[in-house]
């Protein structure tokens, strides 16, 4: 086959750097190459605006550290506003080559990474590699822009499979696929790719569609195995946590993230998301760490939020319970101090003060302080309601406190807005006695998410809805923080249960769930209240 033409004189670049001279030299080389349009500028925030504004087919990005806006912090707010252009190729141009740098660009996925300095040849392969695929793909990219995904998707298939660029393309179509919701599809073409070429990003795809189809312990596998070959694939790290959790071992999930967090620390979302994790499995010195850093790099990051602040000031909360009363009312002037500074930092955020309003609630009710506590949340649902968009103050009570057991995650209105499990009876009853295995070993988390998949796969399965609701009564029995969400659970899972037909040990069961439901649930023996229903 013929090597395609590569012609640069209609390409327009845009060539972004702080160094003049660098800057200078660059453009001599793309002009010995034959490029005309040419935009130089130099590292600053109207640079967002250029590329927002105007089309180019190439864009060159200079990371230098010592710049106040540096070349990584556009290429990071270039992706989070969505700027990047599926048909603009990106090469990112860093003087620091250090592991940090290099792998935080890669979260921003540019098309390539180029160390400064660099020589012409190496500017030329890569820029030569990006035109012949944009050329090639170019109603792929045009599609994609217009937000026409099953356009896209049919553009992947004119590609020739004895094109050298056929298994990006693949690949391409498999992304498509899973950003379509069909994740089958994506499965099938990306493994038998894989099968062929065992490319790492093809093995990362993968693994969403496993995801994707709730297959965790199969994603597990595939992100081990890729993870083994390239140690310094962080975004299987990310995966792989995000699996773990599914499985409802947080305790894997947490040291995954960390692993990650260690390789590459200065990606805010990681740092949030092993916050998050080491908050709900108690690891409290580790979440204070991610959410302090999450801080120092909000700074100057478009990620920077208020978030980090409420998650601070929550886990000083936390650390109060156990406190003696001279270190508790240290802690909660820290508290006070973290909601302030926030306040002050994003004046403008109302529903940052709705968040305050819950933790500072939250605090009293936990020192004791009811009427406070309870004045507390009104005035947080009053503000609430008077917002655009009001927040769901039950799951941000969730998100807030920590809570190791995510009730309000797992519940029917919420799932159903996400993709639906396939109905499938058999497998409804083997994750139901998986459950139970869990159950036994005391895991409680892993056995409610088994049970939750149970009930998803077989809305009729009558053991697992009544697990469910035995599950949920002993939490809300040894658990005072949300015990009435929790026994509304319970009431609604034996709600379900009376329009069933039971079997006759079922129907005991329900009988003894709707007696202790009666009693008072500080009277409920301890331990467990049955044998779990297979």
């Amino acid at each position: 086959m013929n090597p395609r033409k590569i012609t640069y004189a209609d390409k327009h670049v845009l060539l972004i750097e702080s160094s003049g001279n660098m800057r200078a030299t660059i453009v001599q080389m793309l002009r010995q190459l034959g490029v005309a349009n040419i935009k130089p500028v130099t590292v600053n925030a109207r640079v967002l605006e250029i590329i927002q504004e105007e089309r180019f087919d190439i864009v060159l990005l200079g990371h230098n550290a010592s710049d106040k806006v540096t070349g990584i912090q556009l290429l990071e707010e270039a992706r989070y506003r969505n700027y990047m252009r599926p048909s603009t190729g990106w090469i990112f141009m860093t003087s620091d080559a250090s592991q940090q740098v290099i792998l935080h660009a890669i979260d921003s996925n540019p098309d390539y990474l180029l160390t400064k300095p660099f020589t012409v040849e190496e500017l030329k392969h890569r820029i030569d590699a990006l035109i012949v695929r944009k050329q090639l793909l170019k109603d792929v990219d045009e599609a994609v822009e217009r937000g026409d995904l099953k356009t896209a998707l049919s553009a992947c298939d004119q590609v020739s499979v004895t094109d050298p660029s056929y298994d990006f393309a693949q690949r391409y179509k498999g992304r498509l696929l899973l950003q379509l919701k069909r994740a089958d599809e994506a499965l099938n073409l990306l493994q038998e790719r894989y099968w062929q070429n065992s490319d790492k990003d093809t093995g990362l795809l993968i693994a969403q569609a496993l995801l994707a189809l709730k297959q965790a312990d199969a994603a597990i596998q595939q992100l081990q195995e890729l993870i083994e070959n390239h140690p310094l694939l962080v975004p299987a790290l990310d995966l792989l946590a995000q699996a773990y959790e599914m499985n409802g071992d947080l305790q894997q999930a947490r040291d995954v993230l960390h692993e990650a967090a260690r390789k590459s620390p200065l990606g805010i979302p990681r740092q949030m998301e092993l916050g998050r994790i080491a908050t709900q499995t108690r690891t409290l010195n580790l979440a204070e760490g991610a959410f302090k850093r999450s801080i120092v790099l909000g700074r100057s990051s478009c990620y920077k939020s208020p978030e980090p602040y409420l998650r601070l000031a929550n886990i000083r909360r936390l650390e109060m319970q156990d406190a003696d009363k001279d270190k508790q009312i240290e802690l909660h002037n820290d508290l006070d101090a973290l909601l302030n500074h926030a306040q002050f930092s994003f004046p403008k955020d109302e529903s940052l003060k709705v968040k305050s309003l819950l933790i500072r609630s939250q605090t009293y009710k936990d020192l004791g302080k009811q009427v406070k506590a309870d004045g507390l949340q009104r005035e947080a649902e009053k503000l609430n309601a008077q917002l655009p968009e009001p927040i769901d103050l039950a799951r941000e009570a969730i998100l807030l406190s920590g809570d190791a057991v995510p009730v309000l995650e797992e519940m029917p209105e919420q799932t159903e807005a996400k993709t639906r499990l396939p109905y499938d009876e058999v497998l409804s009853d083997k994750m139901n006695r998986m459950a139970i295995r869990h159950y036994m070993a005391g895991k409680y988390i892993q056995a409610m998410r088994c049970l939750n998949m149970a009930a998803e796969y077989n809305p009729t399965n009558t053991a697992a809805i009544l697990n469910l609701a035995q599950l949920y009564l002993e939490i809300a029995r040894d658990q005072q923080e949300r015990r009435e969400e929790r026994l509304t659970m319970v009431k609604r899972f034996i709600k379900l249960s009376l329009k069933m037909q039971l079997s006759e040990i079922a129907q005991i069961r329900q009988h003894e769930l709707v007696d202790h439901l009666r009693k008072p649930i500080d009277s409920l023996p301890k331990g467990s209240l049955g044998v779990l229903l297979r």
